[in-house]
């Protein structure tokens, strides 16, 4: 009564491909943080400050955001269809987006709040 259906298995190189070509993406959102990070960092020492807890939690959650939502997406999407692992890195890649420009927005409003 048991049936079997045969899945036809998908070549390991375009599951590769297609996170490969999202994780240079990320990437770039990673390294722009690290950027941001060190900027704000010796901008503020050359005027002799220093970031704040929440100036260093800003540019540490634009860092880390992209590397866990990289990690999810693909972790959920390799098993699932090419559709939904590219829709899957696209929505992780979405919400990096809008992070980096709420950040933005925030920190070139309201510079001194993460001054201290």
């Amino acid at each position: 009564m048991t049936e079997t259906t045969s899945v036809a298995k998908r070549p390991t190189w375009i599951v590769a491909t297609i996170a490969g070509v999202f994780a240079l993406l990320y990437a770039y959102a990673v390294w722009s943080g690290i950027s941001q990070l060190v900027q704000s960092v010796q901008t503020t020492a050359a005027a002799g400050l220093s970031l704040n807890a929440l100036g260093w939690g800003m540019w540490l959650l634009t860092i880390a955001l992209p590397v866990v939502l990289f990690a999810i997406a693909v972790s959920v999407g390799r098993t699932r269809g090419l559709r939904i692992l590219t829709i899957l890195l696209l929505v992780g890649l979405s919400i990096v987006a809008v992070l980096w420009l709420n950040v933005m927005a925030y920190t070139t409003v309201n510079t001194g709040s993460l001054i201290g």
